[in-house]
């Protein structure tokens, strides 16, 4: 379908964060927009109030009519949907074009310069730095974003003028391999999703294969010392970068009373006394990647310095929601061994002489059998650890695979339980805290709010 042609969209899974992000850019141009999903949330309410049409039951009567001409409506599902869902059915059996999210990025990477970030981990805060620096100078862009961006409020940013596109490229079912990037940054390639890879060289060949798609006289830039080899087009620049190594890195890194500043060092230009917005150690590392796809791109050192202060960070990324002398209490959206590694050094590095407590709800149970030994590994290096029942998502229970396996291969030394998710708002009344992080990618989060409430009454008694 020509996107001249389409005057609807409908979108089979609206509420996750992915989607949410294109079905903005079709309101935002004036389409009639509506889906299904399953359970109503912050983000479908938003939705609803930009003008989506939204339904919460499986019901093929409740899509409007508008939404049921197959030569003027596209139809767009995410991966998470089963084949057996009524109203995906409905389309198909009436000849609806029906694209995944990913297809309809990869017609944006062919209209548009499409900026992508790849990897396990790393992509979303190394999206939406890049995407704050460039909308914020004279080159601007758009951008789909996995996250909701502090800065905007939004996962997704329009530009009237630019022809660049900031896009997360996400490995799960292959979708990146849709993409067709002018320029990427690769931040991660661990191991992740092996229910749908089978293989750890399987995995690192979905990668290589979308290092290929990059278009020639663009650019990929790779964080130093993966196991990985690209493949890229003649024409194709390659990079590497890291927080101390590579062609783009860091140096005379400060870390000090809450603040960080560095010097960003790239083979283009120089950029001295670099100061974070968002002061975590991990984000020095972020920043260079999105600084080297900035620079690429033209945004000179101001824009880059102004970009990096005024970052505020992303939803539920090393998300603070109390930050004092007494009391730390923070979430993070890290849901993958390496990145539960990588928060747990921040925060070290952050608060060598506090205690700190992790609550932990471990995120689907084949990643949770495939990596529990890395898992218990990355949690031991804090202080005290609680898990909660694993987070099924899209998944059935597997037997014998349980937050149990987690637990008993923690580190002699480490206080830990194991609790409902329900338990946890009684067992934090009953609890003092120095340093306390809620890790996980599932519903864990909707406590926080509670969490929040409660720590904050008990600052002020």
């Amino acid at each position: 379908m020509d996107i001249k042609d389409i005057k609807s969209v409908y979108f089979i899974g609206a509420g996750g964060i992915g989607m949410s992000a294109i079905a903005r850019y079709f309101i935002k141009k004036g389409y009639v927009v509506a889906g299904y999903d399953k359970t109503p949330s912050e983000l479908t309410r938003q939705l609803e109030q930009e003008g989506m049409l939204l339904h919460y039951e499986e019901r093929v009567d409740e899509i409007p009519q508008a939404c049921k001409d197959p030569e003027s409506c596209l139809v767009v599902y995410t991966p998470a949907i089963p084949s057996t869902h009524s109203e995906l059915a409905f389309f198909r059996e009436k000849g609806f074009e029906i694209e995944k999210r990913a297809q309809v990025l990869g017609t944006l990477t062919r209209t548009h310069k499409g900026l992508c970030f790849a990897g396990t981990h790393g992509k979303t805060t190394t999206s939406c730095m890049c995407a704050h620096i460039m909308h914020q100078s004279a080159v601007d862009c758009n951008a789909f974003l996995g996250g909701i961006s502090k800065n905007y409020g939004t996962n997704y940013i329009l530009s009237d003028h630019s022809d660049y596109v900031v896009i997360e490229a996400d490995e799960f079912d292959r979708s990146f391999h849709w993409l067709r990037p002018w320029m990427s940054v690769i931040t991660s390639a661990d191991a992740d999703h092996l229910d749908i890879y089978g293989t750890r060289e399987a995995y690192l060949e979905s990668f290589r294969h979308y290092t290929t798609l990059i278009q020639e006289g663009g650019a990929l830039v790779v964080r130093k010392g993966l196991e990985l080899k690209p493949d890229v087009k003649a024409g194709v620049r390659a990079y590497e970068y890291a927080r101390d190594e590579g062609d783009f890195h860091a140096e005379n890194i400060r870390i000090e009373n809450g603040e960080i500043t560095f010097d960003f060092i790239s083979p283009i230009e120089n950029v001295e006394n670099v100061c974070l917005g968002q002061p975590i150690p991990i984000n020095i590392e972020n920043g260079v990647a999105a600084m080297a796809m900035a620079q690429l791109n033209g945004c000179n050192a101001e824009e880059l310095r102004y970009g990096m202060k005024t970052y505020r960070g992303v939803n539920r990324r090393f998300d603070f929601q109390i930050k004092t002398d007494r009391l730390v209490f923070l979430s993070d959206y890290a849901h993958h061994p390496k990145e539960i590694d990588q928060s747990a050094r921040s925060l070290r590095e952050l608060y060598p002489d506090r205690k700190i407590t992790a609550v932990f709800q471990p995120h689907l149970y084949t990643r949770t059998r495939d990596f529990y030994k890395e898992f218990a590994q990355a949690l031991s290096l804090l202080d005290e650890v609680v898990l909660c029942d694993i987070y099924p998502a899209r998944e059935l229970p597997i037997e014998g695979v349980s937050s149990r396996l987690i637990y008993d291969c923690l580190q002699p030394g480490v206080q830990k339980a194991l609790l409902h998710k329900e338990e946890v708002l009684d067992w934090a009344k009953k609890r003092d805290f120095d340093v306390l992080v809620f890790l996980g990618a599932g519903d864990l989060d909707a406590s926080v709010p509670q969490v929040k409430e409660l720590l904050e009454k008990r600052l002020k008694s």
